[in-house]
């Protein structure tokens, strides 16, 4: 079994990194931060100019046709970069959600214009704090209209387009749940942005007033779609993780190797040594388990519930680690507004919640290896 990327894969990953490098710099990133925007819309379109959007979605829907192992070299630069565009929510859950459950119809109707850049995708699937199940849900459909209030859902206030998840039956469990696309810009549907702790990455509370929904999928399969979708977002978002893990590390071991003290290179301290040795550990665990998902994304393996659960738990818990030791490592300024390590922090956080927290993906890790020695 090869792990390593092929030579065209390395080209798309260079030219990614050389691309974000000078389109995606602190100061573009600081300025959406600071600013009034919620994501960088030059930085968007040139994005979908070089096509990236499409990159998994099938020729026939203008999409490159390429595949997944090329989607996740791209995403792992754009987590290197801070990419502060709505790209995950619109190619990992957005665009997986058509081409797993949409009809024919659906999918020449919204992918030409996801990888033309022209849509901006989202899943509004939470209600409120805490994890989310079939309990916790209370948006319901009626007559073709969809009502309930979706709350914080990611990039929600830039989006066009929202797959809701909505209750369809009577009961409260998985069954009663499916999925429908509703235009974010129609009647019945207000959106108010919320403030986290990343700016970069704008979210949204959503709230449907009886607002015309859209089928997809068949009734009473939404949680059954959205648990694959996950699965298949889950290696993509632990790619721009690791990316993010391995941007901390390195700006850590530069500022270790240029800042003196008493004469000598802080990183000759053996407190400093530890802290990027772990941080380097951290980083090549979860680029591991990042490389065994995405052979499993790119093959459609049976193992990929299980690698994909491997990979999102340990990408999670090196972001986490090494943008927080990132900080520590730039001692007394590196928490300071001028310097740059609170830009990853900040997307860690983020990154770790969205698609469910830490511990939620640990037990799904756990549940899933019980059932495979089961079986």
């Amino acid at each position: 079994m090869n792990f390593e990327f092929s030579e065209d894969q390395k080209m798309i990953k260079e030219t990614a990194r050389s691309y974000l490098a000078d389109k995606c710099t602190s100061a573009d990133v600081r300025r959406i931060l600071d600013g009034d925007e919620s994501f960088h819309p030059e930085l968007w379109a040139g994005v979908a100019e070089m096509g990236w959007l499409g990159t998994a979605i099938p020729e026939e829907y203008d999409g490159l046709g390429l595949g997944y192992l090329e989607l996740c070299v791209i995403a792992e630069e754009l987590g290197r970069a801070v990419a502060p565009i709505p790209f995950s929510s619109t190619v990992y859950l957005f665009a997986e959600a058509i081409l797993a459950a949409g009809t024919e119809e659906q999918k020449k109707k919204y992918l030409p214009k996801v990888a033309a850049g022209e849509l901006i995708g989202c899943l509004a699937m939470s209600e409120g704090a805490g994890a989310v199940t079939p309990k916790t849900i209370n948006a319901s459909v009626s007559g073709g209209t969809i009502s309930g209030t979706k709350v914080p859902v990611v990039d929600g206030d830039v989006a066009d387009h929202a797959i809701v998840v909505a209750k369809t039956g009577s009961g409260n469990d998985e069954g009663s749940m499916s999925l429908f696309v509703v235009d974010l810009k129609g009647e019945g549907v207000t959106v108010e942005s919320v403030k986290t702790v990343d700016p970069t990455r704008g979210h949204a509370t959503i709230t449907l007033n009886n607002a015309p929904a859209e089928a997809l999928g068949d009734t009473g399969e939404g949680w059954a779609i959205v648990d694959r979708i996950f699965d298949r977002a889950a290696v993509l978002f632990s790619f721009e993780q690791m990316g993010g893990s391995q941007a901390a590390l390195d700006m850590a071991k530069d500022y270790a190797m240029d800042r003196y003290a008493f004469g000598r290179p802080i990183a000759s301290f053996q407190a400093i040594k530890h802290k990027l040795a772990d941080m380097y550990v951290a980083t090549e665990l979860a680029r591991s388990n990042c490389y065994y998902g995405a052979w499993a994304l790119s093959t459609d393996a049976p193992e990929l519930p299980v690698a994909a659960a491997t990979a999102r738990v340990s990408a999670s818990e090196s972001y986490a680690h090494t943008s927080k030791e990132n900080i520590q490592t730039h001692g007394g300024m590196g928490f300071t507004w001028e310097f740059d390590c609170h830009l990853h922090y900040r997307r860690s956080k983020v990154l770790g919640l969205t698609i469910g927290s830490l511990p939620r993906w640990k037990d799904r890790l756990i549940d899933r290896l019980e059932a495979r020695n089961v079986a």
